[in-house]
Parts: structure tokens; sequence; C-alpha cells
């Protein structure tokens, strides 16, 4: 696969299509109980480049791990349209359906963690067990914009000159505690797929306000969130916390939004744990 005919940074998976030319890309891996990975937004971001710390953790103990690029993202399909929640989740849905998944935990970061949580919503027989990273959609959306990372990456998106490597990397440190994490090839992972999304996307994604909705979740749910996040509020997960009927929600220090890159150990340990309950 290429990508603008050049090789592609991330490693190619496989593709399901979904109707009106689109495909979703996905990576996939081990076999037993599913287990899908949604990653979260912002330039560059796949599925590969969030999760390629633990996924192949899980697929070794005896998960059936399902890691896609939501549209707009890594090498799925990227369509010059309004990205509001509801039309990413439709791409994820009929990923699902392709691959005849009928019942699934899933983990989600970030905007990956409210498209998790309306996915568990909206089909609730689907959803057995929902692992949640400093999930969007807890707040209103004002208290997103007060936040320093959400401001340097809309920054970086709308400037006259479009993204740039620089932009990029600082929009990525300020997603860690620890700035050693962010690797050259992280930034060329995400700056290769960066320069392809169409503005659009980050204009029109839209979160809807989601913290009313979750006392109807009925599975369990793992929250996980860095004392040190810049994107969304660490408020979110006393909200979690709180408001989830069947919920434990663990909080880190000296850990930025990235939980599953910054405690990559431990979230593994933590989530296959929780996944065997």
């Amino acid at each position: 696969m290429s990508l603008e005919g050049q090789p592609t940074a991330i490693p190619e998976g496989e593709y399901a299509d979904i109707g009106e030319g689109r495909r979703i890309h996905y990576h996939a891996a081990g076999s037993g109980t599913p287990v899908v990975f949604i990653h979260g937004s912002g330039p560059g971001a796949s599925g590969y480049s969030n999760f390629q710390g633990n996924f192949p953790f899980f697929a070794e103990r005896g998960f059936r791990v399902i890691v896609p690029d939501s549209l707009g993202f890594g090498l799925s399909s990227k369509p010059d349209v309004d990205y509001e929640l509801d039309y990413v989740l439709a791409g994820l849905k009929a990923l699902l359906q392709s691959l005849g998944v009928e019942r699934c935990a899933v983990v989600g970061n970030s905007h990956g963690g409210a498209l998790a949580i309306q996915l568990a919503l909206d089909e609730p027989q689907l959803v057995s067990k929902l692992i949640l990273m400093a999930p969007g959609g807890l707040e209103v959306r004002e208290r997103y914009l007060e936040q320093r990372g959400i401001r340097s990456m809309f920054k970086a998106v709308s400037a006259p000159e479009g993204i740039t490597p620089e932009s990029l990397r600082k929009v990525l440190t300020l997603q860690v505690f620890d700035s050693q994490l962010i690797t050259e090839a992280l930034v060329t992972q995400r700056w290769q797929i960066a320069q392809l999304q169409p503005k659009r996307l980050f204009t029109t994604l839209r979160v809807p306000h989601l913290a009313p909705r979750l006392a109807e979740l009925t599975c369990p749910v793992l929250g996980l969130w860095g004392n040190d996040d810049q994107f969304c509020p660490v408020s979110g997960a006393a909200i979690l916390s709180e408001q989830c009927r069947d919920s434990r929600v663990v909080r880190l220090s000296r850990c930025g939004h990235w939980v599953m890159v910054e405690r990559a150990p431990l979230f593994n340990q933590l989530c296959t744990e929780f996944l065997r309950e």
C-alpha cells in the first residue's frame, strides 16, 4: 500500500468496504473474545499509532483484537464531509457488522472514548465492557476549549499554512507528561497522515455532551485518567465514577492524556484483568 505514492509509515492491515466508496482500514490479531480499540482524534491519528504498544499484548493473552482507523484518520477513507460523532460511529458500526462481531469489549481514548460510550448507548447488546481513557463528551464544549492541548491543536490545524511538522510535534508533546516519549518514528507516523486529512475534519468534529446519559450504560466500565491531562479535564474522572452504575476509575500521577502510552505495562495489565472478570 502507498499513501500519495509513498510507503506508509504505519503498517498496512486490512480493509472493509462500508459503502459509498468508503473503506475502513484496520489491524486484527489473535482469537477469542473480540476487543475493539478506538483511537482519539488529532492530526495524523490512527489506531496503530495510538495502540501499537497495547494490542499485541491483548492478542497474546487470548483476545481477538480489532484496531480500526476511524473515517478521516489513518489509512481509512477521508471524504470531504462533516464529521459529526454519528457519522464517524456509523463507519465503525459498519466495520463491526462486516466482521461479524456480535458482542465485544471496547477500548476508547479521548474522541474514541466518546465513540465507545455512544456505541454502548446505541447498541447495549453489542458492548460487554467499556475501557475509557480520558473520554471526550463528559464536559460541555467550552470546558474543552479552555484546555492548553485543545487550543494548541486547533491553532495547528487552522493556521493559514496548515499543519507543519513543528506544530504537530508541539501538539504531540502536550499529549504526554514525559516529552521523550514523542519519538521521530511517532512524529513520522502522524505527519504522513496529517498532510492528507481535510481541514473540514477538524472544523466539524463534534461530540455531544454525554455525561447526562452515563447512567444508562448497563455494562461495567473501567476508566483511566492522567492527572496531567491537557486535553480532557481530569474532572471527568469523577463524573465517570459518580454517574456510571458499575464503574471503577484509576487516576495516575505524572501522566498525561495518553495513559496507554505513558503507562503501557500497567494499562495492559489492568485492562486484561478487567476483561477476564
